[in-house]
């Protein structure tokens, strides 16, 4: 139990800044990092047992797991560093999938993270990332060319509601911490 409670500590001590928006963004990032590796087993277990196309979406893993190291250099930089790790995964993983699988719906949290962890002085750099998300989706449809793999259309189906429910999931976590509802303060 001394390990597990010694990586936790350092875990935490990673995420921690005194920016209560750094830190929210911090914890999101490494929550976000720490739910990849189950991403092929969601997929194995509710799309398909092709799930090699999966294993792109790590190339992303190590820029959410900077986020911390960057934001301690630059808190701005680091808070938007996670949007475009997020909208760059996105990007990524609609390639893979396609659009058909519904990934395109993380593009919502990557905007509602823009549009809540920037100050007023910031807005230009939350109005230009949200911008991005939205340029992706609206931009980019049809323009991903030849998918990595082909599924079914039932299998299509399934990939639209584990990434809906996953992307919902997202948001709602990131609405928690906004409110501060998981924040160990009173």
């Amino acid at each position: 139990m001394g390990l597990v409670h010694e990586i936790w500590r350092r875990v935490i001590a990673y995420a921690a800044h005194d920016d209560p928006m750094v830190a929210a963004c911090n914890l999101i990032a490494l929550v976000v990092a720490s739910n990849q590796p189950f991403y092929p087993f969601y997929v194995h277990w509710a799309v398909s047992d092709h799930i090699w196309p999966t294993f792109f979406i790590f190339l992303s893993t190590p820029f959410f797991l900077a986020v911390p190291a960057v934001a301690r250099r630059s808190p701005t930089a680091g808070r938007a560093l996670l949007p475009l790790a997020g909208i760059a995964n996105t990007v990524l993983s609609t390639k893979v999938f396609g659009q058909a699988s519904g990934v395109e719906i993380f593009l919502i949290p990557c905007a509602l993270i823009a549009a809540i962890f920037f100050r007023p002085s910031e807005r230009s750099i939350a109005f230009v990332l949200i911008g991005l998300a939205m340029v992706v989706y609206l931009g980019l449809g049809g323009a991903y060319g030849s998918l990595v793999h082909f599924y079914s259309a039932s299998e299509y189906g399934a990939f639209f509601r584990l990434n809906a429910m996953s992307a919902g999931t997202l948001t709602v976590f990131v609405g928690l911490v906004a409110s501060g509802m998981l924040s160990r303060r009173a």
